[in-house]
């Protein structure tokens, strides 16, 4: 295999742990919310957490670092619009994505205080939810559209 497949089958994989990693945490919280358990939300946050610096951290700097190589190798520009498309949208992603993991760190802190004291959730940890959960749909759409991007690559000239 030369080293432009290479690279493009380890792109291709990256995003699809990016993406997929993020959207099966994303129903595991949201369902772990719904059900309103502590102990619940506590193993699954905690899960969840370690999903984002097992797979979707080592994905996220792969899936850049692949692409940029990728370009180079296929003599692309760097400013295509395409590409300069999709380095907004992976920014705007990363830029949710952030926050989203420092959120689910305190609801899992939020949720084991509440467990181990034998009381519901707190107020704050709902409140975090809801910024996680809109944080959430920008970086979905924005990575749904870096994967539109990288199939269709197309010319807005």
């Amino acid at each position: 295999m030369d080293a432009y497949l290479l690279l493009k089958w380890l792109h291709i994989l990256s995003a699809t742990v990016l993406f997929g990693t993020g959207i099966g945490t994303a129903f595991q919280m949201v369902m772990a919310m719904r059900n309103g358990d502590p102990a619940v939300i506590h193993g699954v946050a905690r899960a969840v957490v370690a999903a984002d610096w097992i797979f979707t951290t080592p994905a996220g700097v792969i899936q850049p670092a692949t692409g940029l190589a990728l370009v180079w190798l296929s003599g692309t520009s760097l400013t295509a619009d395409w590409l300069l498309l999709t380095y907004a949208a992976y920014l705007l992603a990363f830029a949710c994505w952030a926050p989203v993991v420092l959120l689910q760190m305190r609801i899992r802190d939020l949720a084991a205080a509440a467990m181990q004291a034998g009381v519901p959730l707190p107020a704050r940890a709902r409140q975090l939810y809801r910024i996680w959960f809109a944080l959430g749909w920008p970086a979905f759409l924005a990575l749904a559209g870096v994967f539109w991007l990288m199939v269709t690559k197309p010319d807005f000239g």
